[in-house]
């Protein structure tokens, strides 16, 4: 999905991965919101640190009103970033007017479940970020209890790299690192008892907090456990020991990585375009996974 070049009152200023950012352009349409940036979900979909082609069609209106959902379940946990879902029309839906925060250079990772880098970093050293976990877990095993894995954030194109607690200790505090990884866990574990009274198992996910500038609060921002940031698995398909079906871009991962999408993801090319079914699997498993967990249903 190309950026929207022109938003009335507002600047495109920054295009990520999946997100766009506009700040207000001083019209009295956006002055009286303060400092803010208007945060734009795009449909583009990312895997293996590249952004993919096509998008996946109403993909940012599922990312944007789920995080809502989920800001407004965790909002006695923990502030956001969200002021106003006033935003323009040619962007409604998948937007959020939010205020500019201080981000920390971290991604804040809870597992509950041992699947991904987390699984591979375990079948090497039998630890994820230097937390020692019990031998003979396999891809999809429980953990005796949830863990935080911290990552640093990676620019466009480059890789996230798993870090140990003591990293982000060095990087932001101990405090502050104290903080972070209590947060975490805490959203984590109310996120995770939603789901599962849902019938969806909360593998794993990843946040983002800042500070406020105006109340010096550590907030959540960006967005919050969506099918983008977390592994959704449906729990009567849980088996452990195998690939695990799921409601989030995993779909996507796995066509790429098997050979019928003839992509060598260690070569430098880039990843090959998206078939039509992959795109549309994958669409509806966005759309399942936010029925699932609100129980509402949501046209895009």
């Amino acid at each position: 999905m190309p950026v929207t070049s022109h938003l009335p009152g507002w600047t495109h200023t920054y295009s990520g991965k999946v997100r766009d950012l506009y700040v207000p352009d001083g019209s009295p349409s956006t002055a009286a919101h303060g400092d803010v940036v208007l945060v734009v979900a795009s449909d583009r979909v990312s895997a293996f640190d590249h952004v993919l082609d096509p998008g996946i069609p109403g993909k940012g209106v599922v990312l944007t009103q789920l995080s809502l959902w989920w800001f407004e379940q965790l909002a006695d946990l923990v502030p956001n970033h969200v002021v106003s879902t006033d935003v323009p029309a040619q962007v409604a839906g998948r937007a959020m007017v939010c205020r500019r925060l201080e981000m920390f250079p971290v991604e804040c990772v809870a597992r509950g479940y041992l699947t991904g880098s987390g699984l591979a970093e375990y079948r090497v050293s039998g630890s994820v970020t230097g937390i020692p976990l019990p031998a003979g877990l396999v891809d999809g095993s429980r953990l005796p209890e949830p863990i935080f894995t911290p990552a640093t954030k990676a620019e466009l194109g480059e890789h996230d790299e798993n870090v140990p607690f003591e990293t982000v200790v060095g990087v932001v505090g101990a405090d502050t690192a104290a903080t972070l990884r209590e947060l975490t866990l805490a959203v984590y574990g109310r996120a995770e008892a939603i789901a599962r009274e849902r019938g969806v198992i909360l593998a794993d996910t990843k946040l983002e907090f800042g500070t406020d500038p105006t109340t010096g609060a550590i907030t959540l921002g960006d967005e919050v456990l969506t099918p983008d940031s977390s592994r959704f698995w449906p729990a009567d398909l849980w088996q452990p020991g195998r690939a695990q079906a799921s409601f989030d871009k995993q779909f996507v991962r796995d066509w790429l990585t098997s050979p019928s999408s003839g992509w060598d993801r260690a070569s430098d090319s880039p990843p090959p375009s998206l078939p039509t079914d992959v795109v549309a699997r994958t669409r509806d498993r966005y759309l399942d996974a936010y029925e699932r967990l609100t129980g509402a249903s949501l046209t895009v």
